[in-house]
């Protein structure tokens, strides 16, 4: 489980795509310190697991169907990536809840300063934007983030400055792709209140017949 507040800010050293056999390299620092194989790291909202790593450059093995569905099949040698560790136990619960299981992802449609802070706009499909609701908590590209207004198309984020300069978001143009994991909360309550799908008796035809009810 992950909080949504990053830690640093990676650089591609490799993105190998390589059939079955797909990885990233990426090089950090503060994310490493402890880290050992086998531990979780979020790279750009997605939990990858360290299979190796020399303490300046981590290797992460990565599915194809990760590399298409997410903002990962589009970095490169040199692309920055926010990165956060999976939270420890006796770590602050600063952020929201976050699992590193991205829901889909949206495009950037407009950026704008507004004072101090910079509004994001991201554009998104309805089974995303369902989940989105104003002062609500969302996960772009593995940033922790509150929902400043929803429409039937978009939602904007307002970003301060120490959020922009701890993270990838000033990097971001119009048009680019991000990755958004929506309150895991809203998904839960949502299955919660469903209607029970009524039990299937489990009697056959041949039963009844057996016991001479046909």
């Amino acid at each position: 489980m992950f909080t949504g507040l990053i830690e640093e800010t990676g650089t591609v050293c490799e993105v190998c795509r390589n059939g079955n056999a797909s990885f990233i390299r990426i090089a950090a620092e503060k994310v490493l310190d402890g880290t050992k194989v086998g531990d979780s790291i979020a790279v750009n909202g997605v939990c990858l697991t360290v299979t190796n790593h020399d303490g300046k450059i981590f290797r992460a093995d990565v599915m194809n169907e990760t590399l298409s569905r997410s903002s990962l099949g589009t970095l490169k040698q040199g692309s920055k990536v926010d990165l956060e560790r999976a939270m420890s136990a006796e770590g602050r619960f600063g952020g929201h809840i976050v699992s590193g299981h991205i829901d889909g992802t949206g495009t950037v449609s407009n950026i704008k300063q507004d004072g101090i802070a910079v509004r994001y706009t991201i554009s998104a499909d309805d089974k995303l934007l369902r989940y989105i609701v104003e002062k609500g908590s969302v996960t772009l590209d593995g940033i922790s983030l509150t929902v400043a207004a929803v429409t039937d198309t978009d939602f904007t984020v307002s970003v301060i400055p120490h959020t922009a300069e701890q993270t990838i978001l000033p990097y971001k143009k119009v048009g680019d792709i991000i990755n958004i994991e929506t309150d895991i909360i809203g998904k839960y309550v949502e299955k919660l209140l469903r209607p029970a799908e009524p039990k299937k008796s489990g009697v056959t035809m041949e039963q009844l017949m057996k016991n001479g009810f046909i």
